[in-house]
């Protein structure tokens, strides 16, 4: 099973940027309610925006890639590993986004990153 954590950790990156990409697309398109007027209004921004039509090929990357680990690993071996996601958002959005990581978000950090260890050696 090791020998499929490169691809699995492609799948966690690729997982990770689909969510910045997105994240960005929200932060260039701006804030909008679910009602219909401001769904007409907003949806041309949505479907012409870069970064939210990347972030959702890169999902597609990223699920075909899952697909490819999870035909070969254990899902129990291989779906912890996308935790991982998690702690590259977070960096990234600390210094790409300049969002706030307190000390309860660092300590989920190091408690994904022990788990997916453990569950790596095994």
């Amino acid at each position: 099973m090791a020998k499929y954590i490169p691809l699995i950790l492609f799948t966690v990156l690729t997982n990770a940027m689909a969510q910045i990409l997105l994240k960005k697309g929200m932060l260039v398109t701006g804030t909008f309610n679910f009602t219909l007027q401001d769904m007409a209004a907003v949806a041309p921004r949505l479907i012409m925006n870069p970064y939210l039509i990347f972030g959702l090929f890169t999902f597609v990357v990223s699920m075909a890639s899952h697909l490819l680990v999870l035909s070969r690993v254990e899902l129990s071996f291989a779906y912890p590993f996308l935790s991982l996601a998690y702690i590259v958002v977070a960096v990234y959005s600390y210094y790409g986004f300049n969002e706030d990581i307190n000390a309860f978000r660092m300590a989920g950090i190091a408690f994904i990153c022990i788990g997916t260890i453990l569950i790596s050696r095994s």
